[in-house]
């Protein structure tokens, strides 16, 4: 009897390519980013003499002294995890909603809201037109301004309500007979068949308010309020001590490079919300393709 999972040697072929290819692919994609954090430890001499390596010879932390020696860079970490964590809550809130709304067959005007949504993905006033109603608002130099603008994706909101619309109408018709509002059924039917699209949607609702420095760069004037990839840039594009004081380092201390800064506040930058990714895991592979069906 043959025990081998390989019913021809054609089968053994494209296994090996295929593992061969994923395997280049994963390298090209981990290897640049294992080289920023070797480079983050790494001295000036070492980043001018060697074009690339995975291991500093010499390594230094005296670019994370250098963007961690002050608190204000803690403030700017708080301030990020707030505006991630209460904008994905808000994102999530409106988006779930507005959609499961959508799926319903029975909503008067449902083709107009549609094509409305439909209609944003194509046209936008622009940066002018938005800022000026942030202001007549009077949200500027709040964090409202940075969260509610951007409350809904409407590519999102598209995909989650064709998600909605592939439940099985049987579950929702058994909850109503049970005696389930309209806001039941959705709080105890839908919302708990919806995990991984939340999961997924959650994560990149998140990413996009981590990665989100611009809506905090224009609406933001107070710095105390400034989320971390602005403070980020600002030690980037200033070169100077803008979240630090070298009065406060060890005398013996020696400033980094510019480039060892960039790599370590690309770091700091991202590794904070790779570490979300692994308890998401789980949902986020079966998330992506959810929804993704016309119903």
């Amino acid at each position: 009897m043959n025990t081998s999972k390989y019913d021809s040697f054609g089968e053994r072929v494209f296994d090996v390519f295929n593992y061969f290819f994923l395997t280049l692919f994963a390298l090209v994609t981990v290897l640049p980013f294992v080289y920023i954090i070797a480079g983050s430890f790494a001295t000036e001499v070492e980043l001018i003499e060697r074009k690339f390596f995975l291991f500093p010879r010499n390594p230094s932390i005296n670019a994370y002294q250098y963007i961690f020696s002050s608190d204000t860079i803690f403030r700017s970490i708080m301030n990020s995890v707030y505006i991630t964590v209460t904008g994905t809550l808000t994102n999530l809130a409106f988006t779930l909603t507005m959609a499961y709304s959508l799926s319903r067959k029975d909503l008067m005007g449902r083709n107009f809201f549609m094509n409305m949504v439909i209609f944003s993905m194509l046209f936008s006033g622009g940066m002018i037109p938005g800022y000026l109603v942030v202001r007549e608002l009077g949200l500027l130099n709040t964090y409202a301004a940075v969260i509610l603008p951007g409350a809904i994706s409407a590519f999102n909101l598209i995909v989650i309500k064709n998600f909605f619309q592939n439940l099985p109408a049987g579950l929702e018709e058994a909850a109503r007979i049970d005696g389930c509002s309209d806001f039941g059924v959705f709080w105890r039917i839908v919302l708990p068949l919806s995990k991984p699209i939340i999961a997924t949607f959650g994560l990149f609702y998140a990413v996009g308010h981590w990665n989100n420095f611009f809506s905090a760069l224009l609406y933001l004037n107070d710095n105390k309020m400034w989320p971390l990839q602005v403070m980020l840039r600002e030690i980037v594009m200033l070169s100077q001590m803008a979240a630090g004081d070298m009065s406060a380092m060890d005398p013996e201390f020696v400033e980094p490079p510019d480039q060892a800064i960039k790599m370590a506040v690309i770091v700091v930058g991202t590794v904070p919300i790779l570490c979300v990714y692994p308890f998401l895991q789980k949902h986020f592979a079966k998330g992506v393709l959810l929804g993704s069906i016309k119903g």
